[in-house]
């Protein structure tokens, strides 16, 4: 094994890899210290990105009627506060990386076509990824809109009786629409007066929720999808469609083999101190949990060892697959020190691999986690299966919460009734409709046991700067890692065992591929719930008890797919979910509709729902069909119609 510390002079090898390898390396390290704090063993601060590219701006872009002698002069303050007040509103924000979102104001108002070609030079200048135009006054539609087909796009129209904002705001939109460049429409339902630079409740949250989707769009482009492996057990979404991640969310597709992963573990290609702070990091703070095998398939105390050395290993190798490590530079492996630019990747494990490794668990349940040996980071998203079209959706609600996301299968509904006859117990309260067991093989994050607090001390999964170190202690004590199973696993390992708390609010989502129709999103809102303690127990001994549960109980509606909760069982397209904390369903719903990727299935009230304006012109009545009607139209943002 090379012991990476040895290597003193990063030019050591530049005789044996080349002067461009050499060039690389020194980019490498010359970042290291704005990336990377893994070398001190300490935890990353808000802000330092892994990813490469600048994280994306919010352009702000104050329209006015562009007349002179009088009337433009007498609106150039108002207008361009009413930028700055959005710019104060949208700064309250963060990105993933715990930076604070910055937003870019063209430098003059917009009254015509040559100042919004400026804005749009300055804006491409300074890496905009999305853009809200304003006005409290008439402009002059088509020659102020912004015309950037690729970037989302909002427009709020001051509703005020002094100037005709609102009619600025229906003109500029039928531009929008005639034009095929689809906006987000923002109108306060209450007249304020002309020298109000407040923002209306109605509106602020629409403009946050505009924001929230349009700088997920620009964090996804040009990012990777990172495949380790391939087809998992022919289940279809680790079967990776390069169309959605290039057509629908414009990002790469990349591929390792997983022999890859066991190059690198013979040849140590990896931290050797950081994997020795990791394995005592583990052995004094993990602990294992029951071994469910039979005696003769026990494994020893040595085997065991050697398993937890191969699993922290792998997560080291996965992590570094996925964004580099400049550490790996200093030994001579300046290609393996890049990474794949990977904002989301997934792991193919079963059956290649586990039928003689060490399962893919402990990698995934760690990288999900917003938290490792050395301290709090933002999580990193990592599918179990390699189930792509589940990745996709832990990756839409990590960027929308900046918060670990939970993989799970969608196993089993259980009614009052069957819980009642198995177990002898009534289900009650949020679970008297019965629950829906998710459980997957080991794989959820941290985050997932609920020991996490929001403000008024109720279970929440946080964002990483937010996450004190005796929460991450209570999340750890939470959690069992049992020998894996070896009727499923025959290499070993060791799977994540937790029960989430109840009371905490989350959405389940998920993407599906349909022949003939593209990608689909469906979503359930609803809430985590505990079950008396033997009661779990039995229910879960009829599965597997290694795994971690969560028993989810999803708000009804009475309709549809959500009149009850067998219903929404029945409905879920595929055997996985993610669940993401908070009720998000509107979010995802406004960010599908920038994809153009149709919602199929939700339970989001219709007044939270929020698209661009042309798809009314689909039709009124019928949201849910003119969605589908407005997505075929338009076709996938990056792809040719």
């Amino acid at each position: 094994m090379i012991i990476l510390e040895q290597v003193s002079n990063p030019r050591r090898m530049s005789f044996t890899y080349g002067q461009e390898a050499l060039e690389i390396e020194d980019t490498i390290m010359a970042k290291a210290d704005k990336t990377l704090d893994r070398e001190q063993g300490k935890p990353k601060a808000p802000g330092a990105t892994r990813l490469r590219g600048p994280a994306p701006k919010v352009g702000i872009r104050p329209a006015i009627d562009g007349r002179r002698r009088g009337v433009r002069e007498s609106l150039e303050d108002q207008t361009m506060n009413m930028a700055k007040s959005v710019a104060k509103l949208v700064s309250t924000l963060k990105h993933p990386d715990g930076s604070t979102v910055e937003c870019v104001i063209s430098d003059t108002t917009i009254g015509g076509v040559a100042e919004a070609a400026e804005c749009a030079a300055k804006f491409a200048r300074e890496g905009v990824g999305l853009s809200i135009t304003v006005s409290p006054c008439w402009c002059y539609g088509t020659e102020t809109l912004d015309a950037d087909p690729l970037i989302p796009k909002a427009v709020w129209g001051f509703n005020g009786t002094e100037r005709p904002g609102a009619v600025y705001l229906a003109a500029v939109l039928a531009g929008h629409t005639q034009k095929g460049l689809p906006a987000f429409g923002i109108y306060g339902k209450d007249v304020q007066d002309a020298g109000d630079t407040s923002i209306p409740d109605d509106v602020r949250e629409k403009l946050l929720r505009f924001v929230r989707a349009g700088l997920a769009i620009a964090w996804m482009r040009g990012k990777s999808y990172l495949s380790i492996g391939s087809v998992s057990m022919g289940i279809a979404g680790s079967i990776v469609n390069e169309g959605i991640f290039q057509d629908y969310l414009g990002m790469r597709n990349e591929y390792v083999d997983m022999s890859e992963i066991s190059r690198r573990l013979e040849q140590g290609i990896y931290d050797a101190d950081e994997f020795t702070r990791a394995i005592k990091y583990i052995k004094e703070r993990f602990k294992e949990g029951k071994d469910y095998n039979t005696p003769a398939a026990q494994k020893s105390r040595e085997q065991k060892d050697k398993e937890w050395e191969a699993a922290v290993k792998m997560a080291m190798i996965a992590r570094d697959l996925m964004v580099g490590n400049p550490r790996l530079a200093k030994a001579g492996f300046g290609e393996e020190a890049l990474g794949h630019n990977a904002a989301v990747a997934g792991f193919q494990g079963q059956r290649q691999w586990t039928d003689f490794m060490p399962n893919g668990d402990f990698l995934e349940t760690i990288l999900n986690s917003s938290f490792d040996w050395d301290g709090v980071r933002q999580p990193y998203i990592m599918a179990t299966e390699n189930d792509s079209l589940n990745g996709v959706a832990m990756l839409f609600g990590h960027l929308l919460t900046c918060t670990a996301q939970v993989f799970a299968d969608v196993r089993t509904y259980w009614s009052p009734e069957a819980v009642k006859r198995v177990t002898g117990y009534q289900l009650a309260g949020p679970a008297k409709n019965g629950v829906i067991h998710l459980i997957n093989s080991g794989s959820a994050c941290l985050d997932g046991t609920g020991q996490q607090a929001s403000k008024d001390g109720k279970p929440a999964i946080k964002p990483f700067w937010e996450i004190s170190p005796e929460e991450v202690a209570r999340c750890v004590e939470a959690t069992s890692f049992c020998p894996a199973v070896v009727e499923y696993f025959r290499g070993g390992g060791f799977s994540t065992s937790y029960y989430t708390r109840g009371g905490m609010p989350i959405t389940m989502s998920r993407v599906n591929m349909v022949k003939g129709l593209g990608p689909v999103l469906q979503l359930a809102e609803g809430q985590s719930v505990e079950l008396p303690p033997d009661v779990a127990e039995k229910l879960s001994e009829r599965t597997n008890p290694t795994w971690p549960t969560t028993w989810f109980a999803p708000a009804l509606t009475g309709k549809a797919a959500f009149r009850d909760v067998y219903s929404v069982m029945n409905a879920w397209g595929a055997n996985h979910g993610a669940f993401s904390f908070g009720h998000i369903g509107a979010d995802l719903i406004t960010l599908a509709s920038m994809l153009r990727i149709p919602v199929c299935m939700h339970n989001v009230p219709e007044e939270k729902l929020f698209r661009p304006s042309a798809w009314l012109s689909f039709g009124t009545s019928d949201p849910e069909g003119a969605d589908y009607r407005a997505c075929a139209s338009y076709g996938p943002l990056y792809g040719k119609k």
